[in-house]
């Protein structure tokens, strides 16, 4: 709670703004969800993230908030317009992939971080064009053959899947890399992330944390990769509680007897590990046969033909490459100078130029996916002619 500069006060009692540049040099929109006026504010020099600040007017106090997601940098300008329970801020003079941001005031996401940390909060969401494959949750016991599986998954479609990087707060091993074998952090920074909800699933071994976060899997589906997640089951309970829409998969073996068998043919373990692996195995197999965590199960008896059914699970039968040509765009060029307005689910983007206004661009927002911590996907958008009669 506190005050807001009076240039802020005063230019809500005049009514909404979008986009208003101001004598310092900055750019603010305001947008009003209920008693609450968000305002974002930016700076036109590009070098500060855009700040957000609310005036509860049944207080009739400005509320400082927690703001939580990755904050966008200010631009050149931007224009925001309310979506139900979030605000589509469009950047002005940004690069196309980062020009459409969501700045999230009452999804799920917030809710529990708003109950959770006892406090106004709100969140950042980048926007994206399209959508991306569901990730792929696979876990079995030590043995089962899943890395196998995997394996001749990478190998038979290389640019189609991706693993995600985990993060860990041990030190690197020999030739280990940050960012390509692990993320490694600090256990305080980790810890602080876990609980604004940044990570879908983690555990502690042997004193230090290891996680798969929401933004490792982002980057792999950025990358126009379908992520593969090789947890355990633990690991996939949690991934399965959170808001990430995944396949999950569990690979049991034919028998505890065959199980025994591969790992007693690697040659790896001593006899106390194969018995302790043989225990953890078992435990696991009544979770993932018993449990609701998982929408598949593939019993891996004949390697050839348990990989066969799993291409099968993921619509992989009979693929054949989509030509490069016939992909729909990605990115969006949006006039540097444009004006922002709302018909029902369409967004209308209109250059401020009278010599550009020969075209518009349309946004829909009817199939939003995702959210803060992650990417806000399921945006689309084609160019329309300058009458908005085809919209009505």
């Amino acid at each position: 709670m506190g005050e807001a500069p009076a240039f802020l006060v005063e230019d809500l009692q005049d009514g909404p703004l979008n986009g208003l540049e101001l004598k310092n040099g900055t750019c603010k929109t305001t947008t009003t969800v209920g008693d609450k006026t968000y305002v974002t504010v930016g700076a036109g020099d590009g070098t500060l993230s855009i700040d957000v600040q609310i005036f509860d007017r049944s207080l009739g106090e400005w509320v400082h908030p927690t703001v939580l997601g990755t904050k966008p940098l200010s631009c050149k300008g931007h224009s925001a317009v309310l979506c139900e329970n979030r605000i589509l801020v469009v950047k002005k003079g940004s690069k196309s992939d980062d020009q459409i941001w969501f700045l999230e005031v009452d999804t799920e996401y917030v809710r529990q971080q708003r109950k959770k940390l006892g406090t106004e909060v709100v969140a950042w969401s980048k926007g994206v064009i399209g959508n991306a494959e569901k990730p792929i949750v696979i876990s079995g016991p030590s043995g089962v053959g899943k890395g196998t599986l995997i394996s001749m998954l990478m190998k038979e479609f290389p640019s189609m899947f991706g693993f995600s990087v985990s993060h860990t707060t041990r030190a690197p091993r020999n030739m280990e890399k940050d960012g390509v074998h692990y993320h490694f952090t600090d256990k305080s920074v980790m810890e602080k992330e876990i609980k604004n909800g940044k990570f879908l699933e983690f555990a502690s071994v042997h004193g230090n944390l290891y996680g798969t976060s929401v933004e490792a899997v982002e980057v792999v589906a950025d990358a126009g990769k379908r992520c593969i997640l090789d947890i355990d089951v633990q690991g996939a309970k949690s991934v399965r509680a959170s808001s990430l829409e995944a396949i999950f998969i569990f690979v049991s073996p034919p028998s505890m007897e065959e199980l025994e068998k591969r790992l007693r043919d690697r040659g790896t373990e001593t006899e106390e590990q194969i018995l302790k692996r043989l225990r953890n195995a078992k435990a696991e197999i009544e979770q993932g046969t018993s449990s609701n965590i998982f929408d598949f199960m593939l019993y891996n008896d004949k390697l050839e033909e348990s990989y066969e059914k799993l291409k099968k699970l993921l619509g992989l039968d009979g693929f054949v490459a989509a030509s490069p040509k016939s992909a729909a765009p990605k990115e969006i060029n949006l006039p540097v100078d444009h004006s922002v307005s709302k018909i029902d689910d369409k967004i209308i983007i209109s250059s401020g130029l009278e010599k550009e206004t020969k075209n518009l661009i349309m946004l829909d927002v009817s199939s939003l996916k995702g959210g803060a911590p992650g990417r806000t996907r399921g945006l689309d958008f084609q160019v329309i002619g300058a009458s908005l009669d085809k919209l009505c």
